[in-house]
């Protein structure tokens, strides 16, 4: 009997859906064992999320200081035979509840020498977040044998919109006729991510050694090579704001409203300036910096790969 273990944690509903379609392969065979742990904090985040509350968690978000976490159902000591990891990204780093279950003294235990394939689903920009995920992962000793991520099916540029206005309203959309599309991943992207189940039930009962090449070939990750340096950027922006906020109160209390206006009204600023002016540098700037993007594209698709 080959065991597997789930860890996630889904705010709106759609990484649940994920989860299910991707797993339902491994969950109907019966050679495979699959355990589910939903891991949660001790203090829920709500959903949709109020705007001083979302803004409120991006300084630990940022710095990956973990929440109090509910017990967790398994105790660390248990041996699977691969982990599969699903998360959300906040600003650019792992949710908070995986970022508390990953700095948990089960997960260091449970994860180490283990096999794990990570679940992304988000809107657009993961890249940094899964540098997190695998720094720590590497801490532990565990090996990541395969990465898959869903992003939104409206697009960089106008998911822009419709992914905040989605998880500050709880209303995925369309709005204003079309004008702004849908938010979240398309139903047809979440029903295929079942392709990966089957990948993973057919090495796993067919004994083949689980490693880098266990979900290839099946576009599991597509980077979309003009946003690395924005999110590189971005990063950088993020860690001196989240610095200067962490240091003048702590997270919840009421002096930070202010601060967390004024980073909102930047971060809008930034968002409606800096980037489209960077989309167009990195245009013209392209022809020369194509061999090193190219690279840094095939980095982040590791260990899965979009095709070959």
């Amino acid at each position: 009997m080959k065991k597997i273990l789930v860890v996630h944690y889904s705010q709106s509903g759609q990484l649940n859906d994920v989860t299910k379609h991707f797993t339902q392969p491994l969950a109907d065979h019966p050679a495979i064992e699959v355990t589910f742990e939903a891991i949660a904090p001790v203090k829920p985040y709500p959903f949709p999320w109020p705007f001083f509350t979302f803004f409120d968690t991006f300084p630990e978000s940022v710095y990956l200081d973990p929440p109090e976490m509910q017990p967790c159902g398994i105790s660390g000591d248990e041996n699977f035979d691969l982990v599969i990891l699903a998360y959300q990204v906040w600003f650019l780093s792992p949710s908070l509840p995986i970022t508390g279950f990953l700095k948990s003294d089960t997960a260091k235990k449970l994860l180490n020498g283990k096999p794990v394939v990570t679940l992304i689903v988000c809107r657009n920009m993961w890249l940094m977040a899964q540098e997190e995920v695998k720094n720590i992962l590497d801490e532990y000793g565990a090996k990541l044998v395969g990465n898959v991520a869903l992003t939104d099916e409206c697009g960089s540029a106008m998911s822009f919109f419709s992914t905040p206005l989605w998880v500050l309203t709880g209303n995925k959309g369309p709005r204003l006729g079309g004008l702004i599309p849908k938010a979240g991943v398309a139903p047809e992207a979440i029903k295929a991510s079942k392709r990966f189940g089957e990948r993973i039930c057919q090495r796993l009962t067919d004994n083949v050694v689980i490693d880098e090449t266990l979900l290839r070939n099946l576009e599991a990750v597509d980077v979309n090579e003009r946003l690395i340096a924005s999110e590189k950027t971005a990063r950088r922006g993020f860690k001196i704001w989240g610095r200067l906020i962490r240091s003048m109160s702590p997270s919840g209390d009421p002096k930070r409203k202010p601060i967390l206006l004024i980073y909102a009204l930047f971060l809008i600023f930034f968002i409606c300036t800096f980037i489209p002016l960077s989309v167009l540098i990195k245009a013209a700037v392209a022809p020369f910096t194509k061999v090193r993007v190219k690279k840094q594209k095939y980095y982040f698709e590791q260990p899965s790969g979009f095709r070959d």
